[in-house]
């Protein structure tokens, strides 16, 4: 099962609002979300981005993949540098001695 992290379109015509949420790859794009992780009015000024960050380094971590649309926002956020920060660090070095 392929994870994704994709908006979820809600609200009225031409004052959609979204949600990012977790769902399966081949899941529609209003379909059953396993994890709702955040939400995103573009309509406010300014644009109004909330996630929950440990959440969705938690799904990252287990090998969800943000949509390009999703990423531009987690990006903005600073979840993809903290993401890339904690894949990268450095782990301590045992001693063979």
């Amino acid at each position: 099962m392929a994870l994704k992290i994709r908006l979820k379109r809600t609200g009225k015509k031409r004052q959609g609002s979204f949600r990012i949420v977790v769902v399966d790859g081949e899941a529609k794009r209003d379909g059953r979300s396993l994890e709702e992780i955040g939400h995103y009015f573009p309509h406010a000024e300014p644009a109004e981005i909330n996630v929950d960050r440990d959440s969705a380094l938690s799904w990252l971590s287990k090998g969800a993949q943000p949509t390009p649309a999703a990423r531009r926002l987690l990006a903005k956020l600073g979840v993809m540098q903290a993401w890339h920060e904690q894949r990268h660090s450095r782990q301590p070095q045992q001693d063979a001695g």
